[in-house]
């Protein structure tokens, strides 16, 4: 248990989880009323892999130079003007959203707005996305900073639970535009609270290195770092070819036959998973062959995408997402602990990019190409091909990522 001597210690972290829990709550409400419009608007499922490739390509894109600004900023600076940008994006969305609009401009006219919108908020994302991850060793002591990550996973993960389940029961109540409207008076919470916080050393070890030097830095590090690169391409190619959601609204509205609540239920259902295994982490804590640990749960992750992918029935699929979110939270768990454990300060933002290349990778590139794979295949088959390519992926791992399979601290 966390207790409150601990947040009167480090006044500067409550104020970032508290952020932090409001803006990963916003995003994920946007995420669910982006993906329910737009396949509401086209009947497409190609729709919903645009919007992932929309926003993937800055993201991706950006990465590496935004690792480089992260270490080189003040950053919580930094943070709250990635958070500004992203609260102009989401009034956007409210507007074009609307009846009003709707009626003015035509659908194809929305629906080109959405993916450019999707489109900047990847470019805002490839610079909160490291900043969140960099900026917890700045708030506390290095002997708390194990207790520290656990809670901002943890407060992760609740906000993404709650924000998908929220989301969807506001769209079926209020309807998406007004869902987007309150989504941005949560993104307001989230900046009054990191602005709360006092500006924050620049900790870069060579201020006056050249970008592309800085930025090789970042890149050499995690491919010598064979345990770093191996968690990340296991995670990568697991979520790429395994990411169910991405298809929800299909399964929701076609095959499951439920509203956008229900939607946001089975978009929860991970999350809920994750946050319950977090905790039991928490309390009874990993203790040898980690890294085994983590490709057997990958491997599970995929039996369980399988499961939804043949499922026809609401609660087998809640329960299906459930598990999948439950094996998830063990690989996440001990690539948070590599990450942490081998990266000195000074390269936080440069490595927290890295990774966010590989995460954007397999979730918004995932997302992309689930809907290739959905138009070209079907829905259901689609999920089941990158189901067993999830297991294909743990197969070679184990094999060819022997640092990876040994891993143990």
């Amino acid at each position: 248990m966390i207790s409150k001597t601990f947040f009167s210690q480090y006044p500067k972290l409550a104020f970032f989880l508290g952020a932090r829990f409001f803006f990963i709550m916003a995003l994920q409400m946007v995420n669910v009323g982006v993906g329910w419009f737009l396949y509401d608007l086209t009947g497409n499922p190609l729709s919903l892999g645009w919007v992932g490739l929309s926003e993937v390509i800055p993201a991706i894109s950006l990465a590496l130079y935004a690792g480089h600004t992260v270490d080189r900023s003040d950053k919580r600076k930094l943070l709250r003007r990635g958070m500004m940008a992203y609260w102009l994006a989401v009034a956007c969305l409210a507007i074009i959203t609307s009846t009003f609009f709707m009626e003015d401009f035509g659908q194809f006219n929305v629906e080109v707005l959405i993916y450019f919108i999707i489109f900047c908020t990847g470019i805002f994302r490839a610079f909160t996305g490291p900043t969140f991850q960099a900026i917890i060793a700045q708030l506390v002591q290095k002997t708390d900073l194990p207790k520290a990550i656990t809670l901002s996973t943890t407060t992760w993960q609740t906000a993404s639970v709650a924000g998908p389940v929220i989301g969807g029961i506001l769209i079926a109540a209020i309807g998406t535009s007004n869902m987007f409207f309150l989504s941005v008076a949560m993104v307001t919470a989230a900046i009054g609270l990191i602005s709360k916080i006092p500006s924050l050393p620049v900790q870069h070890s060579a201020l006056g290195q050249r970008t592309w030097d800085s930025v090789k830095d970042g890149l050499r590090f995690v491919v010598k770092t064979r345990e770093v690169l191996g968690a990340m391409c296991v995670d990568m190619f697991a979520v790429l070819f395994g990411g169910a959601t991405a298809m929800l609204p299909v399964f929701a509205k076609d095959i499951l036959h439920v509203d956008a609540s229900g939607m946001g239920a089975l978009k929860a259902a991970q999350g809920i998973g994750t946050v319950l295994m977090l905790f039991i982490l928490n309390r009874y804590p990993l203790k040898g062959n980690q890294g085994k640990i983590m490709l057997r749960c990958v491997a599970l992750f995929g039996i369980c995408i399988l499961v939804f992918a043949v499922s026809k029935s609401f609660v087998l699929s809640f329960a299906a997402l459930f598990f999948s979110g439950v094996f998830d939270s063990v690989s996440m768990l001990v690539r948070s602990t590599i990450l942490q454990m081998y990266v000195p300060d000074e390269m936080r933002g440069r490595v927290s990019s890295v990774n966010s290349m590989f995460i954007n990778s397999s979730n918004e590139l995932g997302q992309f190409e689930s809907g290739i794979a959905a138009r070209a295949l079907g829905t259901v088959p689609s999920v089941i091909f990158g189901g067993s390519m999830t297991l294909l992926v743990v197969l070679v791992a184990w094999w060819k990522a022997p640092a990876l399979r040994k891993l143990q601290y």
